[in-house]
């Protein structure tokens, strides 16, 4: 008998419980009886019961982009830095900008991991993409306020989303960020 179950022996009295017949192999599981049952069984003699488990699993769910298109199949998107360099890359439909940029380690730092509560995904899209997008929520214009470098044709990485009207577009990254973090510190996406 393990120490634990002593202990547990010396305080409460164990009762009996019948084992059942179709159960599955497990863990064995004693039940404590209350003070009143104690008076009532003359001799202590503990009996397992074995409870039915049962595992199940889920397919992981991913996190971020969807990976790199197929060649052929996405759309193509030109990101230009400060310093004017150009990287062109392949997009799936309905990835977002910040996404996009992650899958392709482009400099685009999204502190708050795309919750909408920060500024440091600011991108500069061509004014016609512009247009075609849903004008930006309350929450985005309120971060947008704080991007360094705000045009009329700035948005949130984050909250734009792919299309096939985009391919052949570019998308321009601010020269500085506004990262009110304290550390500095820059997350990964996972």
């Amino acid at each position: 008998m393990t120490a634990p179950l002593r202990s547990l022996r010396s305080t409460v009295r164990l009762a009996a419980v019948p084992r059942p017949s179709s159960a599955i192999a497990s863990r064995p599981i004693l039940r404590p009886q209350p003070p009143l049952a104690q008076a009532a069984q003359p001799s202590f003699r503990p009996t397992y019961i074995q409870a039915a488990r049962s595992f199940h699993s889920t397919p992981s769910a991913l996190h971020g982009g969807k990976g790199r298109p197929k060649p052929g199949e996405g759309v193509t998107l030109h990101f230009k830095r400060a310093n004017g360099e150009i990287t062109t890359v392949q997009a799936n439909v309905g990835d977002d900008i910040v996404d996009v940029s992650w899958e392709y380690d482009l400099d685009i730092e999204a502190a708050c991991e795309k919750s909408v509560a920060c500024s440091t995904c600011h991108v500069i899209l061509e004014e016609d993409i512009y247009d075609k997008l849903e004008e930006p929520d309350d929450d985005e214009n309120d971060m947008l306020d704080l991007a360094f470098g705000l045009t009329d044709t700035s948005r949130l990485g984050c909250q734009v989303k792919v299309t096939k009207e985009m391919d052949g577009t570019t998308i321009t990254l601010p020269s500085a960020t506004r990262n009110l973090r304290v550390d500095g510190s820059k997350p990964t996406p996972h």
